[in-house]
């Protein structure tokens, strides 16, 4: 694929077609055929679209594009961490939709970046740290943590004690998404929310590895979340 000389606005239009492509692993490898660094603006632009296939597609998408990057140029790699980073923070005037996603699937794809990064992503999740108070980006971070725990569980140990409160939260996606790190983390959940828990029928929406599906938080609870992997 002829990527060098493509205008931002081809390359963006390029990048969504294969996105929204049916085979997910081929959509990945097509992404090799972009310069990472002419791919990463497209990818963000996605992580605000309202078509949930093309937006976590993009997250994943991100991680390949920005993995392969830190093979070949580490601290072009750190300069996007830090972009992520930025939209984060209060001062950058925007919310930083899809960012903690990226930054989970990024650490879990690549290993120099997550003994880099892993501690910033968890203190997202600290009162005493970078709390995020959005309850949406509160969400992308429970995922982010469960992407990077089931790749490299040692790298987010820490983040155990402050994903428990979510268990209790109304929000049915950060009550699934902290079952789903705890579990990554084998950590048993605590008695008092056990229960209640594994009657919990409320649905919500779950991603990995390109598939998007609906579960109920009870599911999760019984390990019927991907990747094979999850314990107790």
């Amino acid at each position: 694929m002829p990527t060098v000389d493509l205008t931002h606005r081809a390359i963006k239009r390029h990048i969504r077609e294969i996105l929204q492509g049916g085979d997910f692993s081929a959509a990945m490898a097509a992404l090799e055929g972009f310069p990472a660094r002419r791919a990463v603006n497209p990818l963000i632009s996605f992580f605000c679209s309202g078509d949930s296939r093309l937006r976590w597609r993009a997250v994943s998408g991100m991680g390949v594009v920005v993995s392969r990057l830190a093979e070949n140029e580490m601290e072009s790699a750190r300069v996007v961490m830090r972009r992520l980073m930025w939209t984060l923070n209060d001062e950058s005037g925007g919310i930083g939709w899809g960012a903690p996603e990226a930054m989970g699937e990024i650490t879990a794809r690549h290993a120099g970046l997550a003994r880099e990064f892993a501690c910033i992503l968890v203190s997202y999740i600290r009162p005493d740290c970078n709390y995020l108070e959005h309850p949406v980006l509160q969400r992308g971070v429970l995922w982010g943590l469960g992407r990077l725990a089931h790749a490299r569980p040692e790298k987010v140990m820490d983040a155990a004690p402050f994903a428990v409160p979510f268990l209790k939260s109304p929000d049915a996606l950060h009550r699934g998404h902290a079952i789903w790190l705890l579990r990554a983390l084998d950590q048993r959940l605590p008695e008092d929310v056990r229960d209640t828990l594994s009657r919990d029928r409320e649905c919500f929406e779950f991603y990995f590895d390109g598939d998007l599906s609906e579960a109920a938080v009870g599911d999760a609870l019984r390990g019927n979340l991907p990747p094979a992997q999850s314990r107790r």
